[in-house]
């Protein structure tokens, strides 16, 4: 089994933030693969399922992003599984609108979901890096962050998410780089 946790805040005032892409994605992974109805379980929403032959449970933290770690280490220890079982799709200012790259371990550049995953499992997680661009200046970063997409980004967002959704067994068999590369061939369409 693998975990998969989209880092978010929950709330629909936060639902079409940028901070909140990581729940989109995992909303898009559960209705393309036809995942389980949603429960209520550590300290988050869970939904199971299958893709491909890999059982994944996806999780979205209820706990507000700055506690995320709580809720994916509650949920990593009842299945007994290790910090390489688990995948965290987040934002990255660091890369391009609509960019995906994934890479396991590595910094945390100021994210506070990836900081408070650090702090109760380690750094060495595998993340899935959706890019929301840098807004130039560091003043506005909290701003851009925890802003809406843009009316103009919906269908760039849209496109992305499905893609991501539609080249999920890439990364639940492990191939990072078939992920990646499939994701930028369906983005320059």
């Amino acid at each position: 089994m693998q975990i998969w946790a989209g880092l978010g805040n929950p709330g629909p005032q936060y639902a079409l933030h940028r901070h909140n892409v990581g729940f989109m994605a995992c909303d898009v992974i559960a209705e393309m693969h036809g995942f389980g109805p949603v429960q209520k379980k550590f300290s988050g929403w869970v939904q199971e399922g299958r893709i491909g032959g890999d059982r994944v449970l996806l999780l979205k933290p209820a706990t507000f992003m700055n506690q995320s770690g709580r809720s994916v280490g509650e949920a990593l220890r009842f299945y007994k599984l290790g910090i390489e079982d688990l995948t965290v799709f987040h934002d990255e200012l660091d890369l391009a609108p609509f960019k995906i790259k994934v890479r396991t371990g590595g910094g945390l550049a100021g994210h506070n979901g990836l900081r408070s995953i650090n702090q109760h499992l380690g750094p060495d997680f595998r993340r899935v890096r959706i890019g929301i661009g840098h807004p130039g200046h560091k003043d506005r970063v909290t701003g851009h962050v925890l802003g809406n997409y843009a009316r103009a980004e919906m269908d760039e967002l849209t496109d992305m998410l499905a893609a991501i959704g539609a080249e999920a067994e890439w990364l639940a068999k492990n191939d990072a780089a078939r992920f990646m590369s499939d994701i930028a061939l369906r983005m320059q369409g």
